[in-house]
């Protein structure tokens, strides 16, 4: 047997000799916030309560809640598989992650929560034609959030597969369905007032993890970085490469345009992702928005540091046969670091493995939560309220319709993640990226800043870049013609990049462009000085 087998089957008897505990860890955090939940939902009383949450929420706790909302599986399991494997390259993702946080801090978050009520579509709808505009926005929407949900499904499978020993590809589409499920109920019951402190208790939990992990792997190395950089350098077997680009991107021009691509479509996509859009209109005023990002970007600055300690800790401790026996695509190495920092035979070991895969579970379940929330609000309130009901729905019958839209896309979700449960979390979460960037971003920007944008540019803006961005994931790599793909024994793959941004972004603003000048429709300035005075000053904000 290979080392790596042997230290995989020690990880997996780890966790099945204390499985007692590791089961006791996941059902009280299921019950703790299915208990929040059941609390938030009584006072869920109409469309503000279930859409924002009342306007309740506090600068600092809107800040907890949207870095809870971010720091996804994507980045606690995603990122630190991503450097394990690859070192300095895959840092890159955490550098991408924060550093666009400054394009939403400056460009969209007070201006948007000036201008809307619930969702993307209340801006973009605000000067345009209700109808096409609201079905779009509500579609686009829809799109991102199940993107983003294929990686939470993707990492839920592998961690719980982990903990419990499951190897069976029919146990991992079980564990995609209880998350799925899971969801579901959040949603369903808490509405926004219990995914925002759902959310809230995940970050403070995963923020806590993450210290206790890269205090300890810093303690392991007498806090010298150098050390830990140097052994993890040695232990990956690749020296001095390891802590230099070029591992992952950069071996050819088309690693390096992907490189390129990834890096655009992280720093520009939060910018449009809707479950952190609709956490802006939580706060009661814009100030609180602006704050609320100011705390996100600290406490999420703060993570993305502490990735360092757990993938190159991950790197400096374990053999990357074993995180690839393991995970193919590293997706395990934060909590197999757990088991090593506690030691792989020891009680210490499996309780450290126990807490942080407890939290990792936590952190899926909250984004999902936000995710689901945010896809369930747009299709009830832009597409059922606004172009199916024609603005005559009641508050009570808007709510019922996004209930019943959360049970559809959860079952979707449940569908896409069982077939995406191998690939690696953090490179799903930047297709996300891409596909909000492409079709989100340039509508927003341009509803909010330019003064000639019409209706059709709006349209040819959302449905070009949504079309383009989800066209070249499908023909890529990431979905057929290679090992870690979606489907590994087909190649239809002639897209040759993993990430479309590179193209499918500028496209998105091109075709805003070009729609709005081709428009023979007249726009409406007088709406556009209204939402101006309105997007910079707050007058008439809900």
């Amino acid at each position: 047997m290979s080392p790596a087998i042997t230290h995989v089957t020690l990880a997996a008897n780890e966790a099945s000799e204390h499985r007692p505990l590791i089961i006791t860890l996941f059902a009280l955090f299921v019950v703790a916030t299915l208990g929040i939940t059941v609390w938030a939902g009584r006072q869920t009383k109409d469309a503000a309560d279930f859409y924002a949450g009342g306007r309740q929420f506090s600068a600092f706790q809107n800040g907890l809640a949207v870095s809870g909302d971010y720091m996804s599986a994507a980045s606690f399991l995603g990122i630190a598989g991503a450097i394990a494997l690859f070192g300095y390259d895959g840092f890159l993702y955490s550098i991408g992650f924060l550093v666009a946080w400054l394009v939403a801090l400056l460009l969209v978050a007070e201006p948007l929560r000036n201008s809307g009520r619930y969702t993307m579509g209340d801006v973009l709808a605000y000067r345009m034609r209700q109808r096409p505009v609201r079905t779009a926005a509500g579609t686009s929407t829809i799109v991102v959030s199940i993107f983003y949900l294929l990686a939470q499904m993707a990492g839920a499978g592998v961690l719980v597969s982990l903990l419990l020993g499951i190897t069976s590809d029919a146990g991992k589409i079980l564990i995609v369905a209880l998350v799925g499920v899971l969801m579901i109920v959040y949603v369903s019951i808490g509405g926004m007032k219990g995914t925002t402190w759902v959310q809230m208790v995940k970050a403070v939990l995963l923020i806590g993890g993450t210290i206790l992990i890269t205090f300890l792997v810093l303690l392991k190395f007498n806090f010298n970085i150098s050390d830990l950089l140097g052994k993890a350098a040695e232990n990956s077997g690749k020296g001095d490469a390891f802590l230099e680009p070029g591992l992952q991107y950069g071996a050819d021009n088309i690693s390096k345009l992907d490189f390129l691509s990834l890096g655009i479509a992280l720093v520009l996509g939060t910018a449009g992702l809707p479950h952190i859009l609709i956490r802006f209109y939580t706060v009661p005023n814009a100030k609180a928005a602006r704050k609320s990002v100011n705390w996100a970007i600290g406490i999420i600055g703060g993570f993305y540091l502490m990735t360092i300690a757990l993938g190159f800790g991950a790197a400096a401790l374990i053999s990357q046969d074993e995180i690839i026996e393991s995970n193919p695509s590293g997706n395990t190495a934060a909590p197999l670091l757990a088991l090593h920092i506690g030691g792989v035979d020891s009680a210490w070991g499996a309780i450290l493995l126990a807490t942080i895969s407890a939290v990792a579970f936590a952190t899926i379940l909250a984004v999902v939560a936000g995710l689901t929330l945010a896809s369930s609000s747009s299709f009830a309130h832009d597409i059922y309220a606004n172009v199916i009901r024609k603005g005559k729905a009641t508050d009570k019958e808007e709510m019922r319709a996004a209930r019943w839209a959360t049970v559809l896309i959860g079952i979707v979700s449940i569908a896409l993640g069982a077939l995406a449960r191998d690939l690696n979390v953090a490179g799903l979460v930047a297709l996300a990226f891409a596909v909000a960037a492409s079709a989100n971003l340039p509508t927003i920007l341009y509803s909010l800043f330019w003064k000639r944008f019409t209706t059709q540019g709006a349209l040819w803006s959302i449905y070009g870049g949504l079309i383009v961005a989800v066209g070249l994931v499908l023909f890529s790599p990431v979905v057929s013609g290679d090992p870690k793909a979606m489907f590994p024994d087909v190649d239809f793959a002639w897209f040759p990049l993993k990430n479309p941004g590179i193209i499918s972004i500028p496209f998105g603003f091109l075709m805003g462009w070009l729609g709005t000048v081709l428009s023979k429709e007249e726009p409406d300035v007088k709406k556009y000085a209204e939402l101006e005075v309105r997007s910079l000053t707050g007058t008439g904000a809900h």
